[in-house]
């Protein structure tokens, strides 16, 4: 199979498109804590432990999940037993969850890309998809060389469309050193990334109704200019429109093996006016303080 083969079997084309969002760091960066922060509740059994799965595309519904293998052929799979998926033949597996974040977006959670045992490739046959990218970077180690270079290898497009987030930022006390760690990602990030980000992500999964640890936690101005983004504007106002492949909404019959067609033509439609509610901020504001207006799209 050719690389242009393989993207597009990894394509999920035969429903009406919507904006996708990859999450995409090194091991150990936080993408999981972030995904059950967007949508706010656990993505997979928290049995499973393997560091090695397949790219998890994650979309609204509560239909059954599947994987889609690399010849575009969808079959069910165990999520209990997900650790068992092939990754070598395996384009990603899908995932419905019931979700706010997930009515305005797609998510999908990749592999980390710092493993060494892991292909390239497993992350590249979906990357394609991902209309914006929240890139999550351990404050302690933040940005290092091989996050770069994988960075330089995507498409330029995506740079106005992502965010790089500084992960485990409770990790860092003091004040100064936290703001010594900002001014330098974001000089060697300057131009990569529509804006860096500071977040203590178990910070702001365990903030409940306290709208003061949210926000200090830095998930309310994350959350904020991540659905900017996702609305389709820039820092400048610009719309921001990429077309993408079109994406299964259905799963297969317990036992069937069906095929995804990956020649489906492209296309994707953003809703007119989004509120995100409960996994994107506290469903519960404090009284003493005003809310925030919600960012809607034009």
């Amino acid at each position: 199979m050719t690389e242009s083969d393989d993207n597009k079997a990894a394509a999920d084309p035969s429903g009406p498109g919507k904006p996708c969002l990859a999450l995409m760091g090194e091991f150990s960066a936080g993408k999981s804590t972030l995904t059950n922060l967007l949508i706010g509740s656990q993505s997979l059994p928290v049995q499973v432990t393997a560091t090695q799965l397949p790219p998890v595309w994650i979309v609204h519904g509560d239909q059954p999940p599947y994987r889609v293998d690399l010849e575009g052929n969808v079959m069910p799979v165990d999520l209990n037993h997900i650790d068992e998926v092939d990754i070598a033949d395996t384009a990603y597996v899908r995932i419905f969850r019931k979700s706010d974040v997930l009515e305005i977006c797609d998510i999908i959670d990749m592999p980390g890309i710092s493993d060494p045992s892991m292909a390239a490739n497993i992350w590249q046959r979906v990357i394609h998809n991902a209309t914006s990218v929240v890139w999550c970077t351990h404050a302690t180690q933040a940005w290092r060389q091989s996050e770069a270079a994988v960075w330089d290898s995507l498409p330029p497009a995506l740079h106005e469309k992502s965010l790089l987030l500084l992960t485990r930022m409770d990790k860092i006390n003091s004040g100064s050193d936290r703001e010594r760690l900002l001014r330098r990602v974001r000089r060697e990030t300057d131009g990569l990334f529509a804006e860096v980000l500071p977040i203590s992500l178990l910070q702001a999964l365990e903030a409940g109704e306290d709208r003061d640890i949210w926000e200090a936690s830095g998930a309310e101005r994350f959350t904020t200019r991540l659905v900017e983004l996702l609305h389709g504007d820039d820092a400048s106002g610009r719309p921001l429109s990429t077309p993408m492949a079109e994406r299964a909404d259905a799963g297969p019959a317990d036992g069937d093996t069906v095929r995804v067609r990956p020649d489906a033509p492209a296309g994707g439609v953003m809703p007119r006016r989004v509120a995100p509610r409960t996994g994107l901020r506290p469903s519960t504001r404090r009284r003493d303080r005003p809310a925030p207006q919600a960012v809607h799209a034009h």
